[in-house]
């Protein structure tokens, strides 16, 4: 497939591509997408920022207008995900699609949702929590869902949602077509893919061809203590929107603060927001109200913002595979970006383990050579070198004076000792001749 003219596609759905420019398919497009198309089941390792969405949306969107009976189940880790994967099949779709969907999420209104379902929609995409929920009230039936998609199936894995996912499989109908889609492949994808899929098509895009060709990554090394000051001069130089990651949610809100006294438009989200903060946080984000975001990984999956130019790992996540959905928030749908990461001493190993996955093929092997150093490092060298021949001449000289000193205090006390014992010497002479 080379270009979306090469599909059979319904022409209402044609022309809604075309509207929205899609003429070039991506790698995991174009390999997904006609398989899909087929009824294919697929197993397909990809990261955001790839068009993925697409990639699983077309066939999807394909399967509901050509078949009325039929409906759609997606599944994604987060709300954020969920929400932006709606959008993005609403606009597939197109504005006079007859294809009726549900928003099935925490911490969004039940009673929405109620009579969303109410309206009985072919197109359900949630969260496997909220899905669940549904499921245990009987106010959602899958048991003709016919076509389902995992997104971020690792993380979803990650986050504890395996067993959830089981009891809603258990729901649907055994033949079914199901494309699974995960950043990494593990054993534990493999796995359940042996139980969920039926001889898939494996689809793979390699991880480095995703993070090095449009995104520039530098790194700073630095002290700990070091860290917000070099961030604050980062920020002055850089220009468009950025995300900032941290590791905890209480630092999101401190950082976002400090930010905002420094004088910089910023702000932050993590898992304690409630719903509609989230959405409005985001939302202004997007107008560009605010010009940094500060994140945890939770709005590292499936934040879809193309005016997104840096990315800033203040804080190294705990997982690699995080590290690539980070960075994918920047360089968006071929856009140049830029990933910038903080490094301190303890970081050593994390950022090694990340370096791994980033750059599978390259082994680090020991030069027994002695290294080419550059003139700064040649300097370096010869004046640490110089200052330690200082310290160690020093350390010397401060031994010699010590002994030196030792001689003299032990001469002197030699000679009070004479001095001393002569004096008691004469007096005892002299008392001898008292009494005699």
């Amino acid at each position: 497939m080379k270009d979306f003219e090469d599909l059979v596609l319904p022409i209402s759905l044609r022309q809604t591509l075309k509207s929205m420019n899609f003429f070039e398919p991506t790698p995991i497009q174009a390999q997904a997408i006609p398989a899909a198309i087929a009824g294919k089941d697929i197993l397909g390792s990809a990261q955001t920022g790839t068009g993925k969405t697409a990639a699983f949306g077309i066939p999807l969107i394909v399967n509901l207008l050509k078949n009325s009976t039929s409906s759609a189940l997606v599944m994604t880790p987060t709300r954020e995900l969920a929400s932006q994967v709606m959008t993005q099949l609403q606009l597939i779709a197109g504005n006079k699609s007859p294809i009726k969907s549900a928003l099935l999420i925490g911490g969004d209104s039940i009673q929405k949702q109620f009579r969303q379902l109410r309206k009985s929609p072919s197109l359900i995409v949630g969260t496997p929590g909220r899905i669940t929920d549904h499921l245990k009230k009987k106010t959602l039936k899958l048991d003709t869902t016919n076509f389902l998609v995992l997104d971020e199936t690792d993380r979803m894995l990650d986050m504890g949602f395996s067993e959830q996912i089981e009891i809603i499989l258990k729901f649907m109908p055994k033949r079914r077509q199901t494309l699974l889609f995960s950043a990494t492949i593990p054993d534990e994808i493999v796995k359940i893919s042996k139980s969920f899929l039926v001889d898939p098509v494996r689809i793979a895009v390699n991880s480095k061809q995703l993070t090095l060709p449009k995104i520039k990554q530098n790194l700073v090394h630095t002290p700990e203590g070091s860290k917000y000051e070099k961030l604050i001069s980062e920020l002055n130089n850089c220009e468009g929107s950025i995300i900032v990651f941290m590791r905890t949610k209480y630092s999101t809100e401190r950082m976002a603060a400090k930010l905002t006294k420094e004088g910089h438009k910023a702000n932050a989200i993590n898992g304690d927001l409630r719903q509609n903060k989230r959405d409005r946080v985001l939302r202004n984000f997007r107008n560009k109200k605010y010009r940094i975001l500060v994140a945890t990984d939770v709005a590292s999956r499936g934040l879809d913002i193309p005016h997104i130019e840096h990315v800033i790992n203040y804080d190294l996540p705990e997982c690699p595979e995080d590290y690539i959905h980070r960075i994918g928030r920047t360089g968006r749908n071929g856009a140049e970006g830029n990933a910038l990461c903080f490094i301190t001493p303890s970081d050593k190993n994390k950022w090694n383990a990340i370096d791994r996955l980033i750059n599978p093929g390259i082994k680090k092997k020991k030069d027994k050579r002695k290294p080419k150093s550059s003139k700064f490092q040649n300097f370096k060298n010869k004046n640490s070198h110089k200052a330690k021949s200082n310290k160690k001449n020093k350390f010397s000289n401060e031994i010699s004076d010590k002994r030196k000193e030792g001689k003299k205090t032990i001469h002197t006390v030699k000679k009070k000792k004479n001095k001393i014992f002569r004096k008691r010497k004469h007096t005892t002479h002299s008392s001898a001749g008292a009494f005699t």
